[in-house]
């Protein structure tokens, strides 16, 4: 196994939990905020497909999936075109209200795109700086993982409010 299929094993987990966490949900589920103001589950997986959806776009030097492919005007959100959600309040995450199947589908085409982006990747690629802002600065291989892990961490977090949601 290289280091590109285990990037690519990391983003199809993801997909996976998305996927489970979305499974038999309603659109008043997937909008119910834990104590009123806490990140619904539609939110944090638009939330964090979107961010992936930015940052893949990015280092592959094309177009997001969510304007190229007619995402954002499916989804017809009252936010910015380029919004990932990032700083969201109260009001913003309101706002993300649509049902599991536009959500899962979103995240499959970002998916899609994510594993053709791999799929295309040498090892000596995963090296090269993408972000110099930083320091120490940010190779390809971090930015990715740094996705991966973002994913996985809201991912969580929305498996946390199903689980709430099926004991009340």
């Amino acid at each position: 196994m290289t280091a590109v299929d285990v990037l690519a094993d990391g983003f199809g987990r993801v997909r996976e939990s998305v996927e489970q966490v979305l499974d038999g949900l309603t659109e008043q589920q997937l909008a119910h905020r834990v104590g009123g103001s806490a990140n619904s589950i539609a939110w944090l997986v638009w939330h964090l497909t979107r961010v992936q959806d930015d940052h893949v776009a990015e280092v592959a030097g094309t177009e997001q999936v969510w304007t190229a492919d007619g995402w954002a005007a499916r989804f017809d959100l009252p936010l910015p075109t380029g919004d990932t959600g990032y700083g969201h309040r109260g009001e913003e995450v309101a706002a993300v209200v649509v049902p599991a199947g536009l959500l899962l589908d979103y995240h499959r085409a970002v998916h899609e795109r994510t594993a053709a982006y791999l799929g295309g990747l040498s090892a000596d690629d995963l090296g090269v700086v993408v972000d110099e802002s930083w320091d120490p600065p940010v190779t390809l291989a971090v930015r990715l993982v740094s996705v991966i892990e973002d994913d996985l961490q809201h991912v969580g977090q929305a498996a946390f409010v199903r689980g709430v949601l099926a004991r009340s």
